[in-house]
């Protein structure tokens, strides 16, 4: 008997998953998600940390290139406020100012870009409290500096920060 022929009954047995099928199935799909979250969270985590040392690179290269360029003092500093330069969260927004500070605030005319903030990550730089200073002639006022950028999952990265004002990447870190 063909199928065109078949009766209704027969049609109907015909269609659909049996319950062993559909069991098997998603068993295979619990092992594959099993086996591919860890990993996935772990590139997440990687991504983030690469992508806040990338922001990093591009606010301390933009303060470098700006006062090479003006021939004049230029300061990167951590800015949550857009007015102020705040020293202790180097994940917070990245403020390039033209100028000196005065005190660690500073005016609306002198601050040249924001470059905003990553979630989840944290950067911590040396412990004088103090912002990278970019001399007329690109140098940083001061000493090498590392920054090290911690991410979830332990994973972390350096940059350090020569005294000639260029930025390379350091070794892998656990946080």
């Amino acid at each position: 008997m063909d199928a065109a022929h078949a009766s209704p009954s027969a049609a109907l047995r015909q269609r659909g998953l049996t319950l062993i099928e559909l069991l098997v199935v998603i068993a295979v799909a619990s092992v594959l998600l099993g086996w591919a979250v860890p990993g996935l969270q772990a590139m997440s985590a990687r991504h983030e940390v690469t992508a806040e040392a990338h922001r990093l690179r591009v606010a301390l290269s933009l303060g470098r290139n700006t006062a090479i360029t003006r021939r004049t003092p230029v300061i990167v500093c951590p800015s949550p406020d857009h007015r102020r330069c705040v020293m202790d969260d180097w994940s917070a927004p990245l403020a390039i100012v033209l100028g000196p500070l005065a005190g660690n605030e500073f005016s609306e005319s002198a601050l040249l870009r924001v470059i905003e903030a990553n979630r989840g990550v944290r950067v911590s730089y040396r412990q004088d409290g103090k912002p990278v200073r970019y001399g007329a002639l690109g140098r940083p006022a001061g000493h090498n500096g590392t920054f090290r950028i911690c991410g979830r999952h332990e994973q972390g990265a350096q940059l350090v920060l020569s005294n000639f004002g260029r930025v390379r990447a350091g070794s892998a870190i656990d946080c």
